[in-house]
């Protein structure tokens, strides 16, 4: 029979996520089968598994934390904000309807059912389980319908760790408020208590976590540093944290000037879904999130991303000027992905499915036809060959790109697709349409992109000649092969996971986590080898 340990949070991003991954990844290291599960996940960044059914990201990355194969039964439920305070629902990977907060908990009794199958189907396959709770744990409005932390808790009636995000201010009358408004019989399976995103010595707080272990009756497991790790983001409040980050994005226009860094605009429209598309990129340029009603500026590429409405969006960028300012620009390289993809086109027809039957004038940057006509979603992996022409898609034309789709509605588009069967270009090439998410994860397009990018800086300075590190990367671009379609795959080896566990191993009392779990200290029965201590952090 399967052990189960249920991480829950004080508040949304609190760091559950990634305590789960760091937890699956232990567990691995030591030889168990383990799996993450999350009953409901509200979130617009998703992931598609192998049998095409879309789950929560964060489940996804947990997974391969596990190195395990991501399944809709690791995240049955996923609900999908489209606004007006109505969500798409997914259960157990495919799309049942749109429901309002109100319409969803009146069928809360039958995903209840879904939550009980989804945690049978995984005790069949794996020893361990670390379950996730979702957004705080003391909603007391919400304990009679919270499927996410207090039915699951009374279900499987594990040891809980909670976390509390110290970055925000008020951990420590956070994680005691949440002990204290806990239901009796949930509060007793507390077990532990994490003190996590800390900047500083954590010494300071030493008196401070006596104090909340004597009120709490509940041990403090350790305090976590804030960490600096290349793990795709669960949601939209990662975005607030994008300007923190070494390489990150920068709310200025023409940020990346002054650095002599590539600066990409990425549209941060109200909507946004999958921005993990363009993580990838951070490490290697300035990747700037711009609202609509900002300054464009000049940057050297635009992308507008997926998006859960694409007709509420696009009617957003022209009421707010943003969609001139994308049409306004000369030569700059625009992508678009998915819903993306889809206002760069001339037109969209919606019978009913987004908004209200009509016809809605795109971007007109592609000569492209979006049709909203069924109550469908397509979720596939797919690889694909490279067939678009032009500057930036010639140096990899006919090599092999990985991604996946997750996207209602069908596009038409005249002239050479992007990727075989596929997306759209541009007849000067620097417009490229494309439902493929995960595209940068691809080293052959993410180099043939930036470096393209690239060039035209250097050429842009003084008239110059293109530098060396501009044509290696070109070079690279040209050289890599089918072997580069690497969307989603390798990532269990992701030395980010290893990173994780090294942080966790070393500030976290794992003796006392894994007594919770009836495990010895010592390695498992086929241990992996031995992580590195050292970890990136971000520090005063």
């Amino acid at each position: 029979m399967a052990r189960f340990l249920v991480v829950l949070g004080t508040t949304s991003h609190s760091g559950k996520s990634t305590l789960v991954a760091a937890l699956c990844r232990l567990l691995s290291d030591r030889g168990y089968p383990v799996a993450p599960f999350k009953s409901q996940n509200m979130s617009l960044n998703s992931w598609v598994t192998k049998n095409g059914s879309e789950i929560g990201i964060a489940q996804a990355v947990q997974a391969w934390a596990a190195r395990a194969e991501p399944t809709e039964f690791m995240n049955p439920i996923l609900l999908k904000p489209k606004g007006d305070r109505t969500s798409q629902v997914i259960v157990l990977g495919r799309p049942v309807a749109d429901r309002s907060a109100e319409e969803y908990y009146r069928e809360i009794d039958g995903l209840k059912v879904v939550v009980d199958r989804a945690v049978s189907e995984l005790e069949k396959e794996y020893d361990f389980i670390v379950v996730e709770g979702a957004g705080g744990a003391a909603e007391i409005n919400l304990f009679e319908r919270d499927i996410a932390n207090i039915y699951v808790a009374r279900l499987l009636k594990a040891p809980i760790i909670l976390v509390g995000d110290i970055e925000r201010g008020g951990v420590f009358a956070s994680l005691f408020g949440t002990v204290a408004l806990l239901p009796p019989d949930i509060r007793p399976l507390v077990k532990g208590l994490v003190i996590n995103k800390f900047r500083g010595d954590p010494a300071i707080l030493g008196t401070g976590m006596q104090k909340l272990e004597e009120l709490t009756g509940v041990p403090v497991l350790g305090v976590l540093p804030y960490l600096d790790l290349d793990i795709p983001s669960e949601d939209s409040v990662s975005l607030g944290d994008k300007g923190r980050k070494p390489g990150g994005g920068s709310d200025a226009p023409d940020s990346g000037r002054a650095s002599g860094q590539v600066e990409i605009a990425v549209i941060r429209l109200p909507r946004i879904s999958n921005f993990t598309d363009f993580e990838p990129l951070e490490r290697q340029a300035r990747v700037r999130y711009v609202g609509l009603s900002e300054s464009l500026g000049s940057p050297d590429a635009v992308i507008i991303p997926g998006t859960k409405n694409t007709i509420s969006d696009l009617r957003d960028m022209e009421e707010k000027g943003m969609a001139d300012q994308i049409r306004s620009l000369r030569n700059t390289p625009v992508l678009g992905i998915c819903g993306g993809y889809q206002m760069l086109g001339k037109q969209i027809v919606d019978c009913g499915i987004e908004e209200v039957v009509g016809t809605f004038s795109g971007l007109g940057l592609l000569d492209a036809t979006t049709r909203f006509d069924l109550y469908e979603k397509r979720t596939v992996q797919v690889r694909k060959k490279v067939t678009g022409s032009g500057p930036i898609l010639e140096p990899i034309r006919g090599q092999e790109v990985a991604g996946y789709e997750i996207h209602m509605g069908m596009t038409e588009a005249a002239g050479e697709s992007a990727f075989e069967g596929d997306g759209a270009v541009s007849e000067d090439g620097l417009v490229i349409g494309t439902y493929l998410h995960g595209i940068f994860e691809n080293v052959n397009f993410r180099n043939a992109f930036l470096g393209f990018l690239r060039r035209r800086r250097e050429e842009k300075v003084d008239g110059a000649a293109p530098t060396r590190e501009a044509e290696g990367v070109a070079k690279r671009a040209a050289g890599v092969g089918a072997g580069s379609a690497e969307a989603g795959a390798g990532r269990g080896d992701s030395d980010a996971f290893s990173d994780l566990a090294g942080a966790v191993l070393a500030h976290l009392d794992m003796a006392k986590i894994w007594r919770m779990l009836d495990l010895e200290t010592a390695q498992g029965p086929n241990p992996q080898p031995d992580l590195k201590p050292d970890v990136k952090q971000d520090s005063p």
